[in-house]
Order: C-alpha cells, then structure tokens, then sequence
C-alpha cells in the first residue's frame, strides 16, 4: 500500500491533551448517540417482525423479508470511504438522524394501505441504509473525538446506551401497542401508526439536541478530495483489510459467532406470540414488552458488565472462548420452552432472562474481537464497519435458511429449536481455534458492555 495513499482516520492517540478542549463533556453527547443508533437499529430489523406478525403477515413472510433489511448494514464497508469527501461526521449523523424520523413517520402512513406490506418494507431498507451511514459516521465521531484513554473510560456507556435504544424500541415501545390495541381499543394498524410516528418524533429529538451538543469529529484526510480520492481509499482500504494476517479465519469466528443466535433473533419473537394451537406461547405485546423492557433488560446488562469485567481481568485472548460458550449454550432456553409449554409467566419470564444474561454476558467477546483484532491498522473506521458487516451477513443468512428450516419440519417448534442448538455447537468451536494476531496489551482497556 502506497504511504500517500489517503486513509480513513483512526483516534487522535497524537493529540491527547487537546482532542477534548473545544468540545462538551462526553456524557453530553456519548449516550444520546449511542442511543440514537440503537433505536432504529432495532426499530428496522426486530420491532418490524412484531408490527407484521400483529397485522396478519405468515412467519415465513416475515422472516424472509425482514431478513433482507440486514442488507444496508452487510454492505457499510462500500460506501464509507465516499462519505468522508464530502460532509463532516457531525452532519453526516445530523442528516441520517433527520432522515430517520421522516422514514418511521412515513412507514405509519402506509399502514392503512393495502399494499403495506411492500410499502413500509421499502421505507425500513431506506432507513436500514440511513442508519448504517449513522453508525458509521457516529463510530468515526467517537474514534476521532475521544483520545484512547477516554474511548476506554466511556465504552461502557457506549454500549449500555445502544442496547437501551434497543430496550425502548423493543420493550416500551411494543408494550404501548398493546395497551393501545388490548386496553384502549384501537386496531392493529391504529396503534403501530402511533407507535411508528412516536419512533420519528424521538429521533426527531435526538437529531435537535446533536445539534446543540454534538462535536465534528476530526477532519478527515480525505475531505475535500471527491470521488477520486474516495475511489483510492475504498481500494486501499479493501487490500490492506484482506492482507491481514489470518483475517479468514478472523472473519470466520466473526460470521459464526452469533450464528446460532441469529435464529433465536429471527424466530424467538415469533414463537412467544404464536397460539398455542400452533406450538407458542401466545404471549401479548404488552407481555413481551415487559419481558424486554424489564426483566430481559436487566439480564442483558448484569451479563454483559459482568462479561466486560471477566474479559478485563483475565483478556480478550484467555477469555473469549467461555464468553462464546456463555453465549451459545444458553440456547437450550428455547428448545426446553417448546418442549414444556409453560403457562407460568414467572417461570417463561425467567427462563428468557437467563437466556438475555448469557446472551449480553457473551455479546462482549464478539464486539471486543472485532475492536480488537479485525479493526486495527489505518483504516480502522472502514474496517471495523466491515467486522461490523460481516456480524450484520450474519443475521441476514440466518434469516434466509431458517424460514425454510422451520417450513421443512412443519412448522414443529421443538424440532426448529434442536436445529437452533446443533446451530450453536460451530460457534464454539470457531471461538477455540480463534486467531489473535494483536496482542492484549496493545489493545487492552476495553471492558463493559457491548454495543451492537
């Protein structure tokens, strides 16, 4: 790789004692961006499958298609290098928050009509695309804002506010249609319009208060350059990306690592709504809604601040294959669920936040890999979205075979939920046989929660 060659910049490690003299204090913007990220993250590629599943669309369906809203986050390594040219960071997160609150707004607009569900599929892919410009843009403005020392101090807030974005979204936020719908009377389509136009209007709130508080981020080498230097830097970064040592099997474990999760994401939701008649749970939105919103949420976090400590004490390299153990094993939640059938809501309730704690305790070695042994080098923002992208294929593949997966065993959700555990043994193995060609202490000081 040419030493002219312009790269993406990587955190102002030459700067330490000025990064942060004209900016607010991190804890003014850190959370609200993190926040604003995970919010429509979640909103795009699980929140959909329940507005579906409420308004009459079939498993499969919903599976399939909401599989492919992954797409715009698989794909963030192509456009990233064209988006530092042109604006700052700052106004590349301002645009894409903006631009996400007229897409949810819209996508309540479609509802009444007959052809939604092809309608709002569209507007989610179009907002699939505007948050993973966000997320690019929002990585770039903490990596060159922040000193090293400060990315450390703040990577547990960080993460704690992604995932509350996610909370909201899934929990709150889902409850409220179904007290619109159950308690208040409105119909299915009635009460996701409002709850869809109340997704715009707190990302409408976020993109005023980053107006205020949110700094630029450092200026690109870029900027300035047009298309022929973001045509140089998109080559180079995808040569030096895949001429790193061992990076195959790097991105192997990436892609593994989560795979049998996937398809808990895809049909875990689903199994806890379908009847009974049909082998689910037949659990209400405002049920689910406190699963997620409380319980779940609680055991996501414990697991993951006592994943971020573990990992800490003993490094990534010592402790990432019990953190993917962590992560996999719990998958026997859902397959003894189907087998039980409990009415119990304590019990379904407690069985599902011992999977959410294993589930956040184990998420942390998969961010912290990426961070840590995929992502250094020169072009670390570019090639962390890729790590990033490859997690996102992850989710987007698993979504593509498990709807026929689970056609194929007749819909049987104990025989789907076994094939959900065989899913779960490669990740383990991937994690043992796990590449580090970055040592722990060059990249150590990253604990707490993971993010997306």
């Amino acid at each position: 790789m040419s030493s002219s060659a312009p790269t993406l910049p990587d955190a102002p490690a030459t700067r330490p004692g000025s990064v942060l003299a004209n900016v607010k204090h991190p804890l003014f913007w850190v959370p609200s961006l993190y926040l604003a990220m995970g919010l429509p993250n979640v909103a795009v590629s699980q929140v959909s499958k329940y507005m579906y599943k409420n308004l009459g669309i079939s498993n499969t369906d919903i599976v399939l298609y909401t599989s492919l809203l992954y797409l715009p986050w698989v794909l963030k390594p192509l456009w990233a290098p064209f988006m530092e040219p042109y604006l700052s960071k700052r106004k590349w997160v301002l645009g894409m928050e903006f631009l996400l609150a007229a897409v949810l707004a819209l996508v309540a607009l479609t509802l009444p009509l007959p052809g939604f569900f092809k309608l709002s599929l569209v507007l989610f892919w179009v907002g699939g695309f505007a948050s993973g410009t966000q997320d690019i843009a929002a990585d770039a403005v903490y990596l060159t804002t922040l000193p090293p020392k400060e990315q450390a101090k703040y990577i547990g807030i960080q993460g704690i506010c992604w995932n509350c974005g996610s909370i909201v979204a899934s929990g709150p936020l889902v409850w409220l249609t179904g007290y619109l719908h159950e308690s208040r009377g409105l119909d299915w389509t009635h009460s996701w319009m409002v709850v869809m136009v109340l997704f715009g209007v707190i990302m409408a709130g976020l993109g005023l208060w980053h107006l205020k508080h949110l700094p630029e981020g450092e200026k690109s080498s870029m900027h300035g350059g047009g298309m022929a230097g973001a045509m140089t830097a998109l080559r180079e970064s995808w040569v030096s990306f895949f001429q790193k040592k061992s990076i195959w099997l790097m991105l192997a474990v990436v892609f593994m690592y989560r795979f049998g999760e996937g398809f808990i994401e895809n049909f875990g939701p689903l199994f806890l709504l379908d009847s009974r008649a049909v082998g689910g749970l037949e659990f209400t939105n405002q049920q689910i809604g406190n699963i997620y919103g409380t319980y779940g949420t609680v055991g996501f976090l414990a697991g993951a601040m006592l994943g971020g400590f573990f990992c800490a004490k003993f490094t990534l390299r010592r402790s990432f294959f019990f953190l993917a153990v962590a992560l996999n094993v719990p998958h026997v939640t859902y397959f003894y669920l189907s087998h039980a059938m409990p009415d119990n809501i304590w019990l379904i309730t407690s069985v599902v936040t011992v999977e959410k704690f294993f589930f956040g305790f184990g998420s942390v070695g998969h961010m912290l890999y990426m961070m840590q042994q995929v992502a250094p080098g020169p072009f670390k923002m570019t090639h962390y979205a890729f790590a990033t992208g490859v997690m996102a294929f992850t989710k987007m593949a698993t979504g593509w075979i498990s709807a026929p997966i689970y056609e194929g065993l007749n819909k049987n959700y104990p025989n789907f939920f076994l094939v959900v555990l065989l899913a779960s043994i490669p990740p383990i193995i991937f994690a043992w046989f796990a590449p580090f060609p970055h040592r722990d202490a060059e990249s150590a000081g990253s604990g707490g929660p993971a993010g997306h």
